[in-house]
């Protein structure tokens, strides 16, 4: 029989909960710890709608990457996410940050999905830089990191330089933005803002900003086959969910 904290202990061996950022909130978050586990939905958020998901197929738990509690709730009403949890008895483990540093985890398998080799982690824990097979034109880098990521809104700043080493960092990586210029040709994120693109654009870097869902979503889910090859007894789905945030 596998139970919540069995999978908790799993994930806490490969991402490490103690590791989280303070401002984070990773970890288990909601349910019985000793409730048994026969079907799991990984979801890169929390939103009503994978907990709407979660519930159409009578999940025991539910493992997101973003905290469904993150900030200190003050209420929790009917038909928000974290009622609904509650009410269908449907535990929650986040992984976040932990998972976002960890060997094998979003950064890591991020850096695979773009083909990168010779990769290494850089001090600051979150940043993978690597090699690309062979160099690449910013147009074509551009237009590769869109279709394996299947990233529509990606926006990247111009250069006449071919690319060839790579530094990427999923979600929310700007503030590693000037770490990741001095050990690569480009920098693949999920996030940076006009000022952010511009600074670096008049610094003569390349950057691609590929969208937060983009770099994390499929990087997370890929934890579904370390643990369908742990937990036998245990189906794990993984949420129809596309992007939210909608492109014209």
């Amino acid at each position: 029989m596998t139970t919540v904290k069995n999978i908790y202990d799993y994930i806490n061996t490969i991402a490490p909960f103690d590791t989280q950022e303070e401002w984070d909130n990773s970890g288990f978050l909601l349910g019985e710890f000793r409730k048994e586990v026969k079907t799991v939905v990984l979801s890169l958020d929390g939103t009503k709608e994978a907990v709407a998901f979660a519930k159409s197929v009578n999940a025991d738990l539910l493992i997101t990457h973003h905290p469904i509690i993150f900030n200190g709730l003050k209420e929790i009403k009917k038909d928000s996410a974290v009622y609904e949890l509650i009410n269908s008895d449907i535990a929650v483990i986040s992984v976040h940050t932990p998972y976002d540093k960890a060997k094998g985890g979003i950064n890591d398998t991020l850096a695979g999905m773009l083909e990168l080799e010779n990769t290494e982690t850089l001090p600051n824990g979150y940043l993978v830089v690597g090699d690309l097979k062979q160099e690449m034109s910013i147009d074509d880098f551009a237009e590769f990191v869109a279709q394996s990521l299947d990233s529509r809104g990606l926006r990247f700043t111009d250069t006449d330089k071919l690319i060839k080493r790579v530094c990427v960092g999923g979600g929310a990586c700007a503030e590693y933005m000037w770490d990741a210029f001095e050990n690569a040709d480009c920098f693949v994120t999920g996030d940076l803002k006009y000022h952010d693109m511009l600074d670096a654009r008049e610094a003569g870097f390349a950057v691609i900003s590929a969208g937060h869902f983009e770099t994390e979503n499929l990087p997370f889910l890929k934890i579904k086959e370390r643990l369908e090859k742990l937990f036998t007894d245990v189906q794990f789905i993984t949420t129809p969910v596309e992007n939210p945030i909608r492109d014209v």
